[in-house]
């Protein structure tokens, strides 16, 4: 086709979770709950580990982060994935899909990275406690954390700027609920091996170092819990890091599974069920899992409300 007969597209019409007419409201009510309890939920651990003050360590320092990052992560796709089960025609224009996509590759780059910096918090503070408040002092926290989202923030534009570096001039019809790379790409009217080589090497490089760092930080920490004598202390030991532990399985689980399966199992309704689960279900989960299994949240929570109730009795 010559070049002059393409029509560039201005927008795109994304195909949702389901096509079935019957399912959009069910749906609907179903990820309202799920991104109202993402909101809720990473709201209370940003309030709590910003104005406790026995929560101001490190350990609670990047766990709010991650908060924001879940938090971000979620905002990003679940808005408009809650409009659009509620219109006929689910469209999005070409620079607000480019933005959607950008802003998504920074937090989900970014919560690959601060689960690995989390690691090595735990690492530190098991392995080596008594030098664990010089090693990840102040500095050093924001340091890591900043450097995670200007590496995020860097990855994220020069992914979308690539992805959206290709012409899209034939079919409008992105079968997803939200602006991901692969579905993009397989719009693209023009030579798409200069993006499928950025994210084939971005992708994977990120996933590799970051589950590198977590799983030596875990083979230390474990071997250095099972030389603890007391039963007690080791129960302690591994307290401190198993929510953590319980959320890297979830999320790389989630991540490895779109990864490593055949080519030949592979599928975009696959495609979208693995990222329902790593952008609308793992925020949600992951302040419960931090929660429920932490001691120091629940108290923290319960003086929360005491001090919020007796300040309303005082008004």
């Amino acid at each position: 086709m010559a070049p002059g007969n393409f029509t560039r597209i201005t927008e795109f019409i994304l195909t949702g979770v389901s096509d079935r007419p019957d399912l959009q409201i069910p749906l609907f009510f179903v990820f309202l709950v799920i991104y109202g309890l993402t909101v809720a939920g990473n709201l209370s651990i940003i309030t709590l580990t910003s104005v406790d003050f026995q929560l101001q360590t490190p350990m609670y320092f990047f766990l709010r982060h991650l908060a924001i990052i879940n938090l971000g992560n979620s905002t990003v796709i679940a808005p408009k994935m809650l409009i659009n089960f509620l219109v006929k025609k689910k469209t999005t224009f070409y620079y607000e899909c480019a933005t959607q996509l950008g802003v998504f590759l920074v937090f989900i780059v970014a919560e690959v990275l601060m689960l690995a910096v989390m690691a090595y918090d735990r690492y530190v503070a098991i392995c080596n406690p008594l030098l664990y408040m010089a090693v990840v002092s102040r500095r050093i926290c924001l340091l890591l954390v900043s450097l995670t989202y200007l590496y995020s923030f860097s990855t994220a534009v020069v992914a979308s700027s690539s992805v959206f570096s290709v012409s899209y001039c034939s079919s409008n019809v992105i079968n997803h609920f939200f602006c991901d790379i692969a579905p993009l790409l397989a719009l693209s009217c023009s030579d798409t091996y200069f993006p499928e080589t950025v994210v084939f090497i971005s992708a994977p490089t990120n996933l590799f170092f970051s589950m590198t760092i977590v799983l030596v930080s875990y083979f230390n920490i474990v071997f250095s819990i099972l030389r603890i004598r007391s039963s007690e202390g080791r129960k302690k030991a591994f307290s401190t890091c198993g929510s953590h532990m319980m959320a890297v399985t979830v999320f790389y689980g989630t991540l490895l599974f779109m990864y490593v399966q055949p080519r030949t199992n592979h599928s975009m309704d696959t495609d979208k069920m693995a990222s329902v689960f790593y952008t609308l279900v793992i925020p949600m989960l992951n302040p419960m899992i931090y929660s429920l299994r932490n001691k120091n949240m629940k108290a923290a929570v319960k003086r929360y409300l005491t001090n919020s109730y007796c300040s309303f009795k005082s008004m």
